[in-house]
């Protein structure tokens, strides 16, 4: 409507007096409305655009990880594999391709053709498939191994690999990152040196050596990004290194390097589909799918810090059914429901985990009911072991894991420092190394 009545206006302004008339405070006029315009509609396509990233309401259970056990994160070192699976609700074997794409630092398109960083095919048809066996929910299951004997990467750097339809329409997209062990890294998890956040924050300060490398600019060249438990939304870039010694870039910063601590995740287990289990009050069989109630949680945030253990918002299918969880596992609806009396006054309740990508959508909402004075919410989830967490948004986008549990600098998080380089000159960015910590033995 905005943009309406600015049109209306301008065009009544323009035609109502004679072209001759036209004064230089017009033309300011037109060009101002006319670039409102194009940036209204430069917004638009870009919010369009971003709708594609977004899984289809029939896709479910996406898991792209290497083939190394106990491993969640996707990324591999150069000639190591990954495995991507996720099913189809819609149970009638859809014909889906895969489509890999080079990305630059930040996760934009790079330059590089297909042939500079695929041996093969870049874009190909998945071919492993199967259906659901003695499942209420049926659904087809979809493998794919990467490198294949298809598609092989040939460089490092970030990468997205996309299912598309028959239609050739994105379903859904994933990041994933390749790199070649050029430089170590090594990772040290501190408390927080902040007297203002010292019993809340965890400090994540790393050396990068080099002694078969040589980098002529690292203030320029290197860019290092710090992960907290492989999650992208509260990625630490931008940082110089401080020190060099010898071959040694050294990273000592404490505020810049500083994430919440968090509290440890919730969990649930629905291995068995028709049994209560640890954190489960009750089960139902609804009109197609069984119902699982979890115990209302409550709020951890004025509590003392519990140490339990977490596997930091994964997820691991299993059923006790069978061995075979692609396709024997079922789905349940699951009901949370959480207690609290914080002031949520212009902020949104999110159930977060690495079940969908740490994505928050209206999918994972919750919503308040004032029958019960509890928030709720109800998600479909395939059988297994699942982390999540309460986080809230703001209207300004910021995310909070602490409003609603707390935060604590013991908590235990998996923290990843990921190195790129990017030479002068050079067309791409690389990925040189990968350091790994975890705060579980914090240094004071």
């Amino acid at each position: 409507m905005l943009y309406q009545s600015q049109f209306y206006y301008l065009y009544n302004y323009i035609f109502g007096i004679t072209f001759a008339k036209l004064t230089s405070t017009l033309i300011q006029f037109i060009l101002k409305h006319l670039l409102l315009f194009i940036c209204a509609f430069f917004l638009f396509q870009i919010g369009f655009s971003q709708t594609h990233y977004f899984e289809s309401e029939n896709i479910k259970t996406i898991i792209l990880k290497p083939t190394s056990v106990n491993n969640y994160a996707p990324i591999i070192e150069l000639g190591e594999k990954l495995t991507l699976s996720f099913d189809d609700l819609n149970a009638d074997e859809h014909d889906y391709t895969y489509k890999i794409e080079h990305c630059t630092f930040d996760w934009q398109p790079s330059n590089l053709t297909d042939s500079e960083f695929i041996d093969g095919y870049a874009e190909d048809r998945i071919r492993d498939y199967e259906n659901s066996f003695n499942t209420l929910q049926p659904y087809t299951n979809y493998t794919l191994t990467i490198p294949n004997d298809n598609t092989q990467i040939k460089i490092s750097g970030n990468y997205t690999i996309s299912v598309l339809n028959e239609d050739s329409k994105i379903v859904f997209k994933r990041k994933f990152i390749v790199y070649e062990p050029v430089v170590t890294v090594g990772v040290s998890v501190y408390r927080s040196r902040n007297i203002s956040y010292i019993n809340e924050k965890q400090s994540v300060e790393f050396v990068i050596n080099h002694p078969n490398f040589t980098i002529n600019n690292p203030s320029e060249e290197v860019k290092p990004v710090i992960l907290q438990n492989n999650n992208w939304q509260t990625a630490i870039t931008g940082l110089k290194p401080q020190f060099y010694r010898g071959n040694e870039l050294l990273y000592k910063y404490n505020k810049e390097t500083s994430f919440w601590g968090g509290n440890e995740f919730l969990y649930f287990d629905t291995k068995s589909i028709r049994n209560t289990t640890l954190n489960i009050a009750n089960i139902e069989l609804g009109d197609d799918l069984y119902n699982t109630y979890l115990y209302t949680d409550e709020e951890r945030i004025d509590q003392p810090y519990t140490r339990f253990p977490d596997i930091n918002g994964n997820f691991i299918l299993r059923t006790l059914e069978s061995d075979y969880t692609n396709t024997d596992a079922d789905y349940s609806w699951v009901h949370f429901s959480l207690e609290t009396l914080e002031d949520l006054t212009g902020k949104e309740l999110f159930i977060h985990g690495n079940y969908n990508n740490w994505h928050l959508g209206e999918s994972n909402k919750l919503t308040y009911n004032p029958k019960t004075g509890l928030y709720e919410a109800t998600l479909l989830f395939k059988q297994g072991f699942y982390n999540y967490q309460y986080v809230t948004k703001d209207k300004n986008g910021i995310i909070s894991n602490h409003d609603i549990d707390g935060s604590f600098y013991q908590t235990e998080n998996d923290y990843t420092v990921i190195v790129y380089y990017k030479k002068f000159g050079s067309r791409y960015d690389k990925v040189i190394g990968v350091g790994f910590a975890n705060s579980e033995k914090i240094n004071n």
